[in-house]
């Protein structure tokens, strides 16, 4: 091990205890994969553009895109709670580890689980949950496109517990699985995914309205944990609010204009759900988000 390599290693362990530190996280398996996994191999070559957090408060808030770049391709550079530039053009992200790190924190990662991750992009985070899961668990990983899933899967070729596949999750996808992660901005869950959530398991996902002002590939939205209770009840709560890159193919754009409105109604409206309905019924004053296949309501 060269002195570079030891100072990278004792980097990512402060790295982690800093994001532990700083979003609270709860999980020594999640904290000992962000000290393990080395996060310049999963992004392309610096230096890199990259986001702070006052640059996503800044763009949340109306304001243009700001983006920087590190003085240099010094690979400590990424061992920081931001956002590092996967594709700038295309505002296309590797998301903030404090982020990302408390959507996985609420999934309770541990050896042995089976793992939905929907937009990979370059698998950063899926070999972060790699390495939660173990030798025992599995990984199945969704990129919809081509060149980042061709990057993803040479990229995690070291983690035979992950399968990458090149689709953008929206056909059956196998499970059951016990945690369910999308990593991008949906109008509403797929039915292959709800259907795909094991009896105790949970789902992340970001529910987001497109925002022109934001460029066209970005949203702003909520982030939802949905819980499939052992009465194959499913729970809803709101956890917090996003802005992130949208997912491609599995929008529907009538939801979107659904999902602004249900988001203009508020933060107190939005803590009232609970539930996550998929019976047939017409909309009532109790449902935040009423869709054709599922609804998000407070009853």
């Amino acid at each position: 091990m060269t002195t570079q390599d030891l100072d990278l290693e004792q980097r990512r362990r402060f790295f982690a205890e800093e994001i532990e530190a700083v979003v609270k996280l709860r999980s020594p398996y999640l904290v000992d994969a962000f000290a393990t996994v080395p996060r310049e191999r999963f992004l392309p070559a610096g230096p890199w553009t990259v986001l702070a957090d006052s640059d996503m408060a800044y763009q949340m808030c109306g304001g243009p895109q700001r983006y920087r770049a590190t003085p240099d391709a010094n690979p400590a550079r990424v061992y920081h709670n931001i956002a590092v530039a996967i594709d700038p053009a295309r505002h296309l992200f590797n998301g903030q580890p404090g982020t990302l790190g408390v959507w996985m924190d609420h999934l309770g990662l541990a050896p042995g689980m089976r793992v939905l991750h929907v937009g990979a992009g370059l698998g950063y985070y899926t070999a972060v949950m790699a390495e939660c899961v173990g030798p025992d668990g599995r990984v199945v990983a969704y990129e919809v496109d081509d060149a980042l899933a061709r990057a993803a899967h040479r990229n995690l070729a070291g983690y035979p517990q992950v399968d990458l596949r090149h689709a953008d999750a929206s056909a059956p996808v196998g499970g059951p699985f016990d945690a369910v992660l999308v990593n991008a901005g949906v109008t509403h869950p797929l039915d292959t995914w709800l259907d795909a959530i094991a009896p105790g398991g949970r789902l992340m996902l970001p529910i987001t309205a497109a925002m022109p002002a934001m460029g066209p590939t970005l949203g702003k939205g909520v982030v939802v944990l949905v819980t499939h209770g052992d009465d194959r009840a499913l729970a809803a709560r709101i956890v917090t609010v996003v802005a992130v890159y949208s997912a491609e193919g599995v929008r529907d754009p009538a939801m979107n204009d659904a999902v602004g409105k249900a988001l203009m109604a508020g933060p107190a409206r939005w803590q009232s759900v609970n539930r996550l309905r998929r019976d047939a019924h017409e909309a009532a004053p109790s449902c935040w988000l009423h869709g054709g296949s599922c609804c998000f309501s407070a009853m």
